[in-house]
């Protein structure tokens, strides 16, 4: 023990001195071993936290700018799609138009067929009455009754005469 104002006494400083070199040496054996492994193990520990921070930093980069990519090019493939889509619609729309022009045409012809056949129609019938009307009035004037097929070939002569002297 340490006395304060006493002289100093030398046996007790190397006495003081052996127990501090053996302690320390026991420290050394007992606790420094493993305290510098922990100390090592816990800079490693550091060490691979950072790295693996890095290499994550490094693969988060990666992948944004992978995404980026991925983004530009998905945009460029709607655009694509979109403009395919306009001319596939452009197409229908002028295969539509044309369906309906040929359909419109069909339809016309046919209603002109319609009319040339109603009017033939309608031109046979007015003979066919022309040519009654024509038999009674000639019956009535000449007085006489004629045979009927007699005044129908004769009207139908007659009309018949008309017809081409309306195409000349």
């Amino acid at each position: 023990m340490l006395v304060v104002g006493e002289a100093f006494n030398i046996g007790d400083a190397l006495f003081y001195a052996v127990l501090f070199i053996i302690l320390m040496w026991l420290v050394k054996i007992v606790a420094w071993k493993p305290v510098t492994k922990m100390m090592q193990d816990r800079s490693d520990k550091i060490a691979n936290d950072i790295d693996t921070a890095e290499k994550s930093r490094t693969e988060a980069l990666e992948l944004a700018k992978q995404r980026k990519e991925a983004l530009v090019n998905s945009q460029a493939e709607a655009n694509e799609i979109i403009s395919k889509a306009q001319q596939t619609g452009d197409k229908r729309r002028e295969s539509i138009i044309n369906d309906a022009n040929l359909d419109a045409k069909t339809i016309k012809e046919n209603a002109e067929k319609d009319i040339a056949q109603q009017k033939r129609d309608a031109l046979a019938s007015t003979k066919d009455d022309v040519a009654d009307l024509s038999i009674e009035i000639a019956s009535k004037i000449i007085q006489k009754n004629l045979d009927a097929n007699d005044q129908k070939t004769l009207i139908d002569s007659y009309i018949k005469g008309l017809d081409s002297h309306e195409s000349n």
